[in-house]
């Protein structure tokens, strides 16, 4: 599969303004006015796997686009100056209401993101969360319900995040 590089939609020096921004190399673009080489990297987004002591995963459906409708697991975007680990538990408590109390690094995965129309390289770092009071999970934020589903009963084509359908196949595999 070729993929064509995210800078494409940038037309312009994110320093000074020129429209004199080109193709440095291939993963860069500099401009020809003030020298800036722009290197364009994924975002770092995260993702969290939250099992109950029934073995269900917690799963959202999502309540905003992309992929409005679909099911999906709590994460969401790192903030600058924050860990991968304080974002999975920051966006599970705006999610769900829950308190992360542990956070195990599991996989991560490409994706893209699109949001108002742009194309959102992104790398889901997915954990394995734990939680205090699981049964008090309520939807909330972005999240439009949330399920706990057994782990048996997990189809991936649900998931309508390429990640998170591959990840949830990931973690299908994995289990005996």
């Amino acid at each position: 599969m070729t993929h064509i590089h995210p800078f494409i939609q940038f037309h312009f020096c994110p320093k000074c303004g020129s429209s004199h921004f080109v193709i440095h190399n291939e993963k860069s673009k500099q401009c020809q006015d003030c020298g800036f080489v722009y290197y364009f990297n994924p975002s770092a987004a995260t993702v969290a796997v939250i099992l109950n002591d029934k073995q269900e995963l917690l799963v959202c459906r999502r309540g905003k686009e992309p992929a409005k409708g679909t099911l999906d697991l709590p994460g969401g975007f790192s903030d600058c100056y924050e860990s991968s680990e304080a974002g999975v538990a920051r966006e599970v408590m705006e999610e769900t209401g829950l308190q992360v109390t542990h956070t195990e690094f599991l996989f991560s995965l490409p994706n893209t993101y699109l949001y108002s129309d742009f194309l959102v390289h992104t790398v889901d770092s997915f954990f394995r969360c734990t939680v205090t009071e699981w049964e008090q999970a309520r939807a909330m934020d972005d999240a439009a319900e949330l399920l706990w589903i057994p782990l048996d009963n997990l189809r991936p084509e649900d998931f309508g995040l390429e990640s998170v359908r591959k990840g949830i196949e990931k973690l299908l595999e994995k289990q005996p």
